[in-house]
Order: C-alpha cells, then structure tokens, then sequence
C-alpha cells in the first residue's frame, strides 16, 4: 500500500498514485486533483496512465458495448490490486451504484455544467439549415436536439474531445454538441459559439463535476481526501445521481438531471429539473413527430445527503407519474 498511516496523522506525505485514463482531457482532470494533494495536503503524487475500453471502442455506441462504466472499470482494477490510491473520473462517466469495494471519497467544484454548441460555420442551432448533420455521443442531446431541431440529421461522435473537434474541422459536420466543461479545462473556450440554456438542453446528472473514487476500505484516504470536497456540488449531483439510480438510468435512456439552488437569495432550497425522453425517439427520421418529452422540477430545502436523495426519489416518482419509464433492464450508469 503506498500510503502509510501514523499515529495522529490519518495519511504521511508519501507517494501516492493515481489511476487515470489518457486522453488530454482525463489526465487535466488528474493533475489538477494532483495539484489540490500536494499543495493541500503535502503529498507526493504520480500518474498512471491507462486506457480504458470506452477509450478503445470507437465504433459503437456507448449504450451498445456497456455503458460509460466502460471508462471506470480498468481505473477500478488498478485499485483493487494496489496499483493506484485513487482514481479521478468526470462524474457523469460514474455509474449510479458502485462495485462493492469502492465509493467516492468525495466531489469537487463543479466547473460549468451546461452544453454547449460548436461549430465551424454557424453561429448557434437556430442557424443550422434544415437538414444538417450534428454530431453527439449521447443519447440524451440527441433526444433534446431532435425536441428542439426535428429536421436535424444526428449522427455519433465517438472519441476522446480532441478527436470530436478534428471531425468537426475535417468538414464531418455541421456541428457538434460538447460538454463546456471540458471545453474549458483545457482552454479551448474560443470553440464554443453558444452555451445552451438548461431549458433547451438539460445537463447530464454530475456533468461539470469531478468525483475521486478509492478502495471503501481506504478510511485513511477518505478522511484526508474529504477535506477537498466542496459539499454544494456534493449535495447537488447526489440529488441528479439518484434520479438516475430511480429511473434505472443508462446510456439506453435519454435522461437528464440538473439542479439549481439556492432558489432565491437567503434561502436554502434547491430546484432540481428533470427530462425524460423516449428512447424509440433516438431511431426516428428527421423530421417524423416525436414523443413529447417528460419535464418536471421540485424544490426542497437539502442540507444532507439524504434530502438530496430524497429529493431525487420524489422528481423520479413525478416523472413517472408523467409517464416516464423506469428501465429496469439497462446499465446503471449515465
């Protein structure tokens, strides 16, 4: 174990490892908690890189080879055979539910949540001319995309954020509909032509936070490590994170969470929105009338893991009582 405890001291400064994936994108991520551990806590870090079977599987859709636990899993083994301490992951690739053996140690800031459109040519969706081809990978843009667009053509767009943005240059689409955040970790916000509005285009449950995940019997890591956590982020992605875990929330369902709080100056409330689409929109031709989208929102006071939890369980009962399918048979990770 490459992290000893001492009396009076939960963890020395010594070496510690982080397990991580290689895109540019998933190793910012990694050095910048590298960074909050040293600087913070005074210890020593290094990076193991590795690539995970999200990273290799480009020729099919996530919500056909497995779902986003494809990018967690192999960071997982790692850790479970004291390769690595911990491992850094962009939260909405977290399945719901853990393995037995590991947890989250705890979730930092969260940068922009939100979506946001790129293109090389057209200055925001409503530009786009009818018919025009926008790339995404998830399932959940293209359900809004097709709400908002129906004549649009969507098409996938596997691979790291780099590779995404060089299909787009090479002329491969009209557009592309990436997460800000990462746009903006890696200093390419000059990319972004416009950043959707939540009613437009509802985040992703966690999308914008990181969650640093450990082996659960590391109490050692998880005390020290909980001192980096920034608990209004934590409370929030736990509330969008249980409404996945009550819908049976995958990459085989167009889902979104996202919450907003507090609900008004001084108050302690939270808005957490929700939107449900159906899956069989995903296959629709451009331009064919579509289901209508399922869309609630619920505020509540949350101070505790376990009023955000049950303010997700209670926007999960709304959308089912407005007609939301829960997907008892998909992957339980968004």
């Amino acid at each position: 174990m490459s992290a000893a405890s001492q009396p009076g001291n939960p963890i020395a400064p010594r070496k510690i490892i982080i397990a991580t994936r290689e895109s540019r994108l998933a190793l910012w991520q990694a050095e910048h908690v590298k960074a909050l551990l040293e600087s913070r806590l005074g210890w020593q870090v290094e990076l193991l890189g590795m690539t995970t079977q999200g990273d290799q599987i480009l020729d099919r859709s996530l919500s056909k080879v497995g779902g986003k636990g494809l990018f967690v899993k192999e960071l997982e083994v790692a850790l479970s055979e004291g390769r690595a301490d911990l491992a850094v992951h962009s939260l909405k690739d977290v399945p719901m539910d853990l393995p037995d053996g590991f947890a989250l140690a705890c979730v930092l800031e969260r940068e922009d949540p939100h979506d946001a459109f790129v293109s090389n040519q057209f200055a925001s969706l409503a530009d786009l001319p009818q018919g025009a081809v926008v790339g995404t990978s998830s399932l959940r843009r293209l359900v809004l995309l097709k709400a908002l667009r129906p004549d649009l053509n969507i098409e996938p767009l596997r691979g790291n954020l780099d590779t995404r943005l060089r299909k787009l240059d090479e002329g491969h689409y009209h557009a592309i509909v990436l997460a800000a955040a990462g746009l903006k970790r890696l200093g390419l916000q000059a990319r972004i032509r416009g950043i959707f509005a939540p009613d437009d285009m509802l985040p992703a449950a966690g999308q914008g936070a990181l969650g640093i995940e450990v082996r659960a019997d590391r109490h050692d890591l998880m005390q020290a490590l909980g001192t980096l956590a920034h608990q209004p982020t934590w409370l929030a992605v736990t509330a969008e994170r249980t409404v996945s875990r009550a819908m049976g929330g995958s990459c085989s369902m167009p889902l979104a969470a996202y919450t907003e709080g507090p609900a008004a100056e001084g108050s302690e409330g939270m808005q957490l929105h929700a939107t449900w689409g159906d899956p069989a929109t995903a296959d629709a031709p451009a331009g064919q009338p579509l289901a209508p989208l399922v869309r609630v929102q619920k505020t509540a006071v949350v101070r505790s893991f376990a009023e955000a939890e049950a303010l997700g369980e209670a926007v999960a009962a709304q959308l089912r009582a407005g007609g939301a399918v829960w997907a008892s048979n998909t992957p339980s990770d968004t």
